[in-house]
């Protein structure tokens, strides 16, 4: 059974079909589902100029567990790739274990109602898809994703122990608007305005969010103001590097993004409460998603480069003391697009979703239970990286961040 069922129609499902598209000796038959069916077949008309594949498309809510089930019955595929919201993952991974399904996301549980994602909810899952004999695999996207997978390639090949370890997000695209996210606009504001926390010393320290700025000078980009803030990726890399004495997260913004989030967040535009306007229940934020531009529509307009990587300091592998190294990929939003119609951060993002399925359906990577990236085997994870659209280099430096 070679099939897969992709859930999700926006700009980083569009990248992952596109990629599965070119890869029809791994992947021969792809099926898009999603609450519009209109937009699952723009991505197919797009595939099959592009690639001359044919993807089928269906019509699903996601959060409808029964019907779920039976579309995935209908379909019978090896594997459900969740590129839809962090909302439905819990809902998605019921229908995956009630058909016999394997499952992969990019982003981990998120409740509608609180700004709190976590791993708990499908870490506790694990007995189930285990007593089942099926593989769940987290966060297979860049952030988290290729930047956990980073981090053991250096532990496997560089660092005995990885010590200290900051994960810097750059994003030095110009996509010509006033305020626009490269990704969902819900999702992102919510993780932007999150608490920042980092691990230190076997707990978490937590600080208001956008309030520790240091500026670096990225490859490709330059110099650039990042923010510490909250990633998921901490948690699970605090639990499978029991060494890790500090891990943090970075992630560059313009003044311009600053200075609209904080006006928006001030106006009350940023809440995830429900009010009341016209006698109906609106919740701010999500009308607020309702009229930015989508980030599926940048593609055409954005120039520029992201540079994403991990520094990581610890003990040699060859005994020759402490050392500190950064790998990182840089990918061009132009490039992205000739290819997939597609800005970088959707690239980013779509293209690790794809590789991770590989691994599944190559067998590449198993397991019975759910698993986080860092416990995979990162050798073939890296391959596929540099065949498919985000080479990565890794380089030696002085020692570790100065801050």
């Amino acid at each position: 059974m070679s099939k897969v069922l992709v859930i999700g129609a926006g700009g980083v499902s569009s990248v992952a079909v596109h990629k599965m598209a070119m890869n029809p000796d791994i992947f021969p038959h792809v099926s898009l589902a999603s609450r519009t069916k209109a937009k699952c077949d723009a991505i197919a008309a797009s595939v099959k100029q592009r690639t001359g594949q044919v993807i089928d498309t269906y019509a699903i809510d996601a959060e409808d567990v029964p019907a779920l089930s039976a579309l995935i019955r209908q379909i019978g595929p090896r594997l459900v790739v969740n590129l839809a919201l962090p909302y439905q993952d819990l809902a998605i991974m019921e229908a995956c274990l009630q058909t016999g399904t394997h499952y992969l996301d990019t982003a981990n549980y998120e409740p509608r109602d609180e700004a709190r994602f976590e791993y708990k909810w499908q870490w506790d899952l694990h007995d189930r898809f285990r007593e089942k004999g099926l593989m769940a695999l987290l966060g297979s996207g860049f952030d988290p994703g290729v930047t956990s997978v980073f981090a053991m390639w250096l532990k496997k090949h560089k660092l005995r122990t990885i010590r200290s370890l900051d994960i810097l997000d750059c994003n030095g695209g110009d996509h010509g608007q006033h305020f626009a996210t490269n990704f969902n606009p819900e999702i992102n504001i919510r993780e932007v305005t999150a608490p920042a926390r980092h691990w230190n010393k076997g707990q978490w320290v937590e600080t208001p969010a956008m309030t520790i700025r240091e500026q670096f000078d990225f490859e490709g980009v330059g110099p650039k103001n990042m923010y510490l803030m909250y990633h998921e990726e901490l948690e699970s890399l605090a639990r499978f590097l029991p060494e890790l004495e500090r891990g943090r997260f970075w992630m560059t913004f313009g003044d311009a993004y600053i200075q609209h989030l904080t006006v928006l967040q001030n106006v009350g535009m940023t809440r995830i409460d429900p009010v009341i306007y016209n006698g109906q229940e609106i919740v701010p934020l999500q009308f607020l998603a309702a009229v930015l531009p989508k980030p599926e529509t940048l593609g055409p307009t954005t120039k520029g480069k992201t540079n994403i990587g991990d520094i990581a300091t610890g003990e040699a592998l060859d005994g020759s003391g402490e050392k500190t190294f950064y790998i990182s990929n840089i990918c061009d939003h132009e490039d992205a697009y000739r290819e997939t119609g597609n800005q970088a951060i959707s690239y980013t993002t779509g293209v690790p979703a794809m590789i991770g399925a590989a691994m599944i359906m190559t067998g590449a990577w198993a397991g019975d239970g759910v698993f986080n990236m860092e416990q995979m085997d990162p050798d073939p994870f890296m391959a596929m990286l540099n065949q498919h659209g985000l080479p990565w280099t890794c380089k030696e430096l002085a020692g570790p961040l100065a801050f």
